[in-house]
């Protein structure tokens, strides 16, 4: 990893680490829309650290290279064996040689103003955490459709600087830890080594996709639940707080009454995941 940066001008460059499994339904689109990003993104390295792939990925991935040359960036595709997230995001970050590093999901698309706008919050001697604003993907399925809508308006998403899938810091703010651990939420870990009012939600949006279905949402949301929980037992006393009030039985009530459609689907998803026994396997987090 590369020494932190003392002072930040345009020049800098931007490392944009994308861990990737089989993505191969999604890493073109990703791709497409980084190579997009606008004049302001500045200079900016793309690594892709493709782990366990069976698929397509890395093909698809390294088509992209002469895109990213035309306008003097680089595109870097690691082919890992060893599968694993977390694995992933410590490879890049060995191989990251910006002042400014966003990690990236390979599912995401970002809108082509977001990386400038990322460079610009983050662009600060003091430790700084920064993402776009997020925008769920269209979904095909009616269950999910309902379900994102009502997760949309919740205290926590709406009062921004989620960073589900995509987020930023600069050195300094990379400073606060060392490898990732271990964990199943690397964005929450992330986004509690800052205060609240160190993080920072930029308008520029990228799209997040919703995994469909009743039983899939179920399935994450239980895996996002154990991850939270997994934080606050292995790192509760060394992570910030998360800044956001709790949602009220008053704003609940508010929210139900709004949109009483999504709130029964959220409602029954989330009482079968307190039912459901715990299961420790990987899965997407979508």
């Amino acid at each position: 990893m590369a020494q932190q940066a003392q002072s930040y001008d345009p020049t800098d460059l931007i490392s944009v680490i994308i861990p990737a499994n089989n993505e191969e339904p999604y890493i073109d689109d990703c791709l497409k829309a980084l190579a997009a990003q606008d004049a302001a993104a500045g200079p900016v390295e793309v690594l892709v650290v493709a782990n366990a792939c069976t698929d397509r990925t890395v093909a698809f991935a390294r088509e992209h290279t002469a895109a990213f040359s035309a306008r003097n960036w680089t595109l870097t595709v690691l082919d890992l064996e060893e599968p694993g997230k977390i694995n992933a995001l410590n490879v890049g970050d060995r191989a990251a040689t910006g002042c400014l590093i966003v990690y990236h999901d390979a599912d995401i698309r970002c809108d082509p103003a977001l990386l400038g706008q990322l460079r610009e919050a983050l662009s600060i001697e003091a430790p700084r955490y920064a993402t776009g604003s997020l925008r769920v993907g269209p979904a095909s399925s009616w269950v999910t459709r309902q379900y994102g809508r009502f997760w949309t308006k919740l205290p926590f998403v709406a009062g921004g600087a989620v960073g589900a899938g995509l987020y930023g810091v600069n050195r300094a703010g990379r400073g606060r830890w060392a490898e990732f651990p271990d964990i199943i939420s690397d964005d929450t870990y992330a986004r509690r080594q800052f205060n609240p009012d160190e993080r920072i939600e930029v308008p520029a949006k990228y799209q997040w996709p919703m995994i469909e279905g009743f039983q899939n949402l179920v399935r994450v949301r239980k895996r996002q639940d154990e991850g939270v929980q997994e934080l606050s037992e292995q790192f509760g006393s060394m992570l910030r707080e998360e800044g956001k009030k709790p949602l009220s039985w008053r704003e609940l009530a508010r929210l139900a009454i709004a949109d009483p459609i999504g709130f029964t689907v959220y409602s029954c998803v989330s009482l079968v995941v307190r039912l459901k026994r715990s299961n420790r396997e990987w899965v997407r987090g979508r």
